[in-house]
């Protein structure tokens, strides 16, 4: 990287912390409607950071759902075009009253910068930006063509970039994606992430009587569909973790073992995954399948919450009308979510108790995703890693689902750089959801890094 741009960097690393903090400030909760003013609003800070740090053309796109941010750079010919991803909405911070300071409140502690969107994805995305104006202001231009789009719908599905994405594809041509979203595997150990499980995300109504009943009148005759839900639910996985819907593993690839032995190497105690990331009594899951093999190469399937009838304090025998539950699959590479759900929703009609009529919503769904770890970009971002850290990048999965890779994939062609700086207990989606300052600006420095040398490559 240039001296001036490392020694902008340097002299800027307090107004850089100031400015996220002011953004972090901005509660995007984007599933929330009374946040909706919030969420545009974190997106015109978005737009006027990108146009701050030296990009043109920015633009804040409307859509049916919350706006998009786009801007781009292109001064550069004959050199690659990155598109830098992130997205500026949050997930809700609730529990509130588990976070020790408040979620809207950036709070920095032992190194820390606790709030909600610190991690994910708000302090990641804000790298890119800094590193794009360290750049800039050190050389008046940039070593590759630049490409931003930044959403604020990705923690509710990511429907609008998708759409935006399938019909925008010279506008958004380029030659790799880079998206800061994951996380290191280690403190100080430089990650690349070469795979992200699908999802397929659901909603299971289910209703029964015409209205709440008394348990005392009717209870013993009268369907229950909280009930209903449980003896529904209960009957697709067994309590070894093997799903039960049929077809369900039918498409599954597992990973090579180049990459199980590789995943062998990484300094992983399960003991420690317990107690300081899980924090429960015990793991559960497939127990033929390693700990790594569960959360990063086997699907599953999660119930995320259970509505109905009456859970005030105090008592109320009710048997309720109506419930709902959310229910989500991870899915592995070769498995279609297309067949996942036309599974599920034919394991419902066949199992659902008599009484009651269920009904399966499709809130999302999206692929799973492997890139080649030998493309010549990942190849330069794994060097570019390890010269800022000083240790050598490792390669692993990810558990989770960032649907835009696929987009980019199968609309635009090409492969997605996940150079995250998170860490594994970062509480992303949980209360005190921080990000280590030395992360923020270290990234600053890697991703800066990154796009001189692969501007060299070229």
């Amino acid at each position: 990287m240039p001296d001036a741009a490392s020694a902008f960097i340097e002299s800027n690393q307090d107004r850089f912390l100031g400015e996220l903090l002011t953004f972090l400030r901005i509660p995007s909760i984007s599933t929330l409607p009374e946040h909706r003013d919030d969420v545009r609003s974190a997106a015109g800070f978005v737009a006027q950071s990108l146009r701050d740090a030296g990009l043109e053309n920015v633009e804040l796109i409307e859509t049916e759902g919350h706006p998009l941010v786009y801007a781009d750079w292109l001064h550069a010919p004959g050199k690659p075009t990155v598109l830098c991803y992130g997205h500026y909405d949050v997930q809700p911070p609730d529990p509130i009253d588990l976070w020790k300071s408040p979620p809207f409140e950036p709070d920095i502690r032992d190194g820390n910068l606790y709030a909600r969107g610190s991690a994910d994805d708000k302090g990641q995305m804000y790298i890119h930006v800094k590193a794009i104006e360290a750049l800039t202001r050190a050389s008046g231009s940039l070593p590759v063509n630049v490409k931003f789009l930044v959403e604020g719908e990705e923690e509710i599905g990511g429907k609008s970039v998708a759409a935006y994405v399938a019909a925008n594809g010279a506008k958004l041509k380029a030659d790799v994606a880079l998206v800061s979203d994951t996380a290191m595997y280690a403190p100080g150990l430089p990650t690349l992430c070469v795979g992200l499980r699908g999802l397929v995300y659901t909603e299971v109504a289910v209703k029964g009587a015409s209205r709440d009943l008394h348990s005392g009148l009717y209870g013993g005759a009268a369907p229950n569909p909280v009930f209903a839900l449980i003896e529904l639910l209960g009957q697709a996985k067994d309590t070894g973790g093997r799903i039960l819907i049929p077809g369900f593993y039918d498409d599954v690839e597992d990973p090579s073992e180049v990459e199980l032995e590789s995943w062998k190497s990484l300094p992983f105690s399960e003991a420690d995954f317990l107690s300081k990331e899980v924090g429960a009594q015990a793991l559960t899951g497939e127990e033929e399948y390693s700990v790594l093999e569960r959360v990063w190469s086997r699907p599953t399937m999660e119930v995320h919450g259970i509505a109905g009838g009456f859970t005030g304090a105090g008592a109320k025998t009710v048997i309720p009308a109506e419930a709902t539950a959310k229910v989500s699959f991870r899915l592995v590479p070769n498995q279609d979510p297309g067949k996942i759900v036309a599974a599920f929703r034919d394991f419902v009609k066949e199992r659902t108790p008599a009484g009651v009529q269920a009904e399966l919503r499709v809130l999302s769904a999206g692929p799973a995703c492997i890139v080649n770890p030998d493309h010549p970009a990942i190849r330069v971002a794994a060097a570019a890693f390890e010269e800022i850290f000083e240790r050598e990048t490792v390669f692993v999965r990810s558990g989770g689902s960032i649907p835009i890779v696929g987009d980019f994939a199968s609309h635009l062609g090409i492969p997605t750089i996940l150079m995250g700086f998170g860490l594994p207990d970062d509480g992303l989606h949980s209360p005190n959801e921080k990000f280590a300052v030395e992360n923020f600006y270290k990234g600053i420095h890697t991703v800066a890094h990154f796009l001189k040398k692969y501007g060299e490559a070229s």
